[in-house]
Order: C-alpha cells, then structure tokens, then sequence
C-alpha cells in the first residue's frame, strides 16, 4: 500500500535469490497448482469465513483512540524523550488504524458499509488516505492473470532490479504525506475545474500503487458517489491542516508529519518483505502467487508490529482472499498442522523481515 513511485525494473532472473552468483539467466520452470492445498484451505476454514463486526469495530476504535490520544500527548508534552515515545505509540497505533483500509477493500459491496463509513471519518481522511484509494484498485492485485504482472498497481520486481532501487524504494517513502496533502489540497480543486487535471489525477494518483505504469481506469459507477464524498473531506481537511499553521503554529503539524511519516516508511517496509517479487511479468497461478508472497507466522511476535490487521499472513490472504483478518492466525494452525512441514504451504512460511530484507538484496546484487 503505497503512494505511486517512478522505479524501471530491469532483466530478471526467477533464481537469483538462490544462486546470486549466476551470470545468465536460468530459465524458470512454471509452478503448478497444489490442489491439495487449496482443496485444504477451503474445507477447513468455512466455520470462521464470517467477520465478526465486533472485532472490527473494537480494533479500529481503540487504535485510532490510542493513535490520536498518544499524537496530541506528543505535541503538547515540552520533554523531547517523552515526545519522541508518545510519537512512536502514535505512529504504530494509528498504522494499524489505517490498515483496515486493506480489509474494507475485500468487504462484499454493501457488506459493513458504517465500519467503513466511520473509518473514512475517523481516519481515512484525517490521514488523507480515504478508502476509493484502495477500493476497486488493490482486487486487481489479487486477479490471477493480472498478478505480477503491468496491470498490476501493487507489484515490481523488486527482487530482480539494481541494489540502488531497495534504499531508494524506502527513502522515498516518507515524501508520501507531502504528496498527498498536495493532490488534495491542489489537484482536487483544481480538477473540479479543469478536466484534464481531474482525468490526470484520478488516473495517476487515485491508487496506492508501487507500479510507475498502472494508470487507474475511469472511476467505477458504484465507487463515484464514495469517490465525491471522500474527495471533498479530504480537500476541507487539507486546506484545515494548512490553515492551523496560522492558528496553532508549525509544531503539531510538524509533529504530526513526522508521526505520519513514520507510519509510511514503517508501511514501506512491510511492503518491501511482503512479496519475493521474483515475477518477470507473466500470469501465474494461484500457487505461485502464493510462493512468492510471504506468511511470517509465530512464534515471532514482532511482525504483528510491522505488520498488523492480519498482513503477516499475506501469503495465506492470497490464498484466501475474503477471509477476515481475525480469522487468519486459526486458518494459519490448521493448514500447517493439516499439511505438515515439508508442504507446498510451508514454503510461504518465514522467520521475520530481516532475513526477507537479507534475501531480497542479494537477489538485487546478483550479476544478470
């Protein structure tokens, strides 16, 4: 989930991750469905396929409650050591606030419309991320021919590209918040007025999108009335939060950014070890895609940090697309307990994010 950034992928090689001392090529041989495992995942998990809207609710209140409470504690406090740890609360709390943005994006049209309503409210908007800039959008990366592949708004071979683009792809993360407050401070406005700059907008940066080349089709007609809405509060609220500088000053909006900031490169991050983008472009199966996303499952307790609301199951979500986040550790224990250690399931399984971070470098230092 990332704002749009400008990346070239480069000539690939599927096994550079495990021979990075190959100097061409290895031709890559097409993975097959494992229709045991999928035959697996859909008859042991249909008694927890439901949401709970309790669940729901209770965890996105209490993180945007914790997430705002410890934000104003960190622009009113004077002691910088207390600052800095109220910022950090903030930042963790309200990026899991955010993230049930990706959960709103599976919900079935109609399905838990208040959740979703009041999340916009409460932090979609207050984050200038509303819910159309995933909605409609983020199934694409779910589609199997679509994948992997140009159509495909969240992916890049990352895996296969110079080692220069990995520190760049992090960098650039924490510039997301400045680009945002502009396309709804400026472009919105500007687009309700000016066609081409609307028809631009929307198609460039309407998406959360890593992929420089997708461009987002014209808005979809159950989406427009959303897109209307949202866009308006998120303009009112980028043209609030320059104005408080006349107000309040520069500290809580500086604070503020840098609270957010964080919550993108901590987003950045997790995004980066989501995947082992080691497709060149073609379609794959539902197993590959699988296999080249990533489950980093207990006993480590970490990745629930860096990668809530269920998304250190990412490996199993593609697997399962509509299964609520609440219900993705359960489905997790019964598939390896069912499918054992040596399974194609448990190769989507790893340890945490820095040996993800470790493999994918020496993908990207390999001699092609």
């Amino acid at each position: 989930m990332n704002f749009q950034q400008t990346f070239k992928p480069g000539q690939s090689d599927r096994n550079a991750a495990q021979a990075p001392e190959a100097s061409t090529p290895v031709a890559r041989k097409p993975v097959e469905d494992d229709k045991a495992m999928l035959r697996a995942a859909r008859d042991l998990t249909k008694d927890i396929a439901e949401a709970n809207p309790a669940i729901y609710w209770t965890d996105m209140l209490a993180s945007a409650l914790i997430g705002y409470g410890a934000l104003a504690g960190a622009i009113l406090v004077d002691n910088v050591a207390a600052a800095v740890a109220l910022g950090a609360i903030a930042a963790l709390a309200l990026y899991r606030a955010l993230l049930f943005i990706h959960e709103i994006s599976h919900f079935r049209r109609g399905a838990m419309a208040r959740f979703g309503a009041a999340w916009n409210v409460l932090v979609g908007i207050p984050l200038l991320t509303p819910s159309f800039m995933y909605e409609g959008a983020h199934v694409i990366h779910h589609k199997r021919t679509q994948y992997g592949t140009v159509e495909d708004p969240e992916y890049l071979p990352l895996a296969m590209m110079k080692p220069w683009t990995l520190p760049l792809f992090v960098i650039i993360a924490p510039f997301a918040t400045v680009g945002l407050l502009f396309r709804f401070a400026v472009l919105v406005p500007l687009g309700a007025v000016i066609p081409a700059v609307r028809r631009m907008t929307w198609a460039r940066f309407s998406a959360l999108a890593i992929n420089p080349k997708f461009r987002r089709r014209p808005v979809e007609d159950d989406l427009r009335q959303k897109v209307f809405w949202q866009e308006l509060g998120g303009a009112i609220w980028a043209w609030t939060l320059i104005a408080s500088v006349f107000v309040l000053g520069w500290k809580p909006i500086l604070i503020a950014f840098a609270v957010f900031s964080v919550v993108a490169t901590v987003n950045q991050l997790r995004t980066l070890v989501a995947h082992l983008w080691e497709n060149e472009g073609e379609p794959m199966t539902v197993t590959a895609q699988f296999l080249d996303s990533v489950n980093v499952p207990p006993p480590g307790r970490i990745a629930e940090l860096w990668a809530p609301v269920g998304l250190r199951y990412h490996a199993l979500h593609h697997l399962m697309p509509s299964m609520p986040y609440h219900s993705l550790p359960e489905a997790h224990r019964r598939l390896a307990s069912e499918l054992g250690e040596g399974s194609t399931y448990h190769g989507a399984n790893h340890p945490g994010m820095a040996s993800l971070v470790a493999r994918i470098t020496r993908s990207t230092m390999a001699r092609r």
